[in-house]
């Protein structure tokens, strides 16, 4: 019987695809940690809660380390997930998984899926939070995309911080691009993903999906978070 346990928290969406993906994920990394116990929840729309699954597994004598499918830090890893395991000694939070280099990798081959080309202006599209330390990170991670994407890379956000997708395709333009392409920094399908389509690029990329990329970036989280609190790493 499993000991410890990795909880896998997403957004949440009503969108098929997008929960799919969160699915798909689930499933690789329990596939890649036959002896833990890994779980899915949500912090939004979907069931269940982190919270409820983090008190569930903690009630059965499992270590808990918590593994947000969240692309950079706001307040669903600072406020939802932290209080779902501040009240338990055996349980702790991994951050979000981006910024990292394997997810501008990923993304610079969806750009090439997507029709860019080497020299196209892109705007790396993220859903926004109100919280700086987020749009900090978002500007990280479009430094790693613009280390392995020939072309300008700026950014533009769905909701809470500015600019917009719409106006950083507006402003790439004015700043002499023939061409623009948005980059979505998003995990999967859903209502921000459709909106992108309308922004006035010339090509849009896939979420960045069930990919072993992600996995691998969930599964270090997991490790150094497990290590870091003494539940000593997965990987062993």
């Amino acid at each position: 019987m499993p000991e410890r346990a990795i909880v896998l928290v997403a957004h949440g969406t009503d969108n098929a695809g997008g929960r799919r993906t969160v699915q798909l994920l689930t499933e690789a990394v329990a596939r890649a940690l036959p002896s833990t116990r890994v779980v899915d929840a949500y912090v939004d729309v979907q069931h269940p809660k982190v919270g409820v699954v983090v008190e569930s597994l903690v009630a059965e004598g499992l270590s808990v380390v918590v593994v947000p499918l969240l692309l950079s830090t706001g307040y669903h890893v600072q406020v939802d997930i932290a209080d779902a395991v501040s009240p338990h000694a055996a349980a702790t939070a991994a951050p979000a998984l981006g910024p990292h280099p394997l997810l501008a990798q990923l993304q610079r081959d969806r750009l090439i899926d997507a029709g860019a080309e080497p020299g196209d202006a892109v705007v790396l599209a993220a859903a926004g939070s109100s919280r700086p330390e987020a749009t900090t990170a978002t500007g990280l991670a479009a430094t790693y995309l613009q280390q392995v994407w020939r072309g300008p890379v700026t950014v533009g956000f769905g909701s809470a911080a500015t600019p917009s997708v719409v106006q950083a395709v507006a402003q790439a333009r004015r700043d002499g691009a023939t061409r623009v392409a948005v980059a979505a920094y998003l995990l999967g399908e859903g209502q921000f993903h459709d909106r992108l389509y309308d922004a006035g690029a010339d090509a849009v990329t896939a979420p960045l999906g069930n990919d072993e990329r992600i996995v691998q970036i969930a599964l270090q989280r997991a490790d150094e978070a497990a290590d870091a609190y003494g539940f000593g790493r997965f990987s062993q």
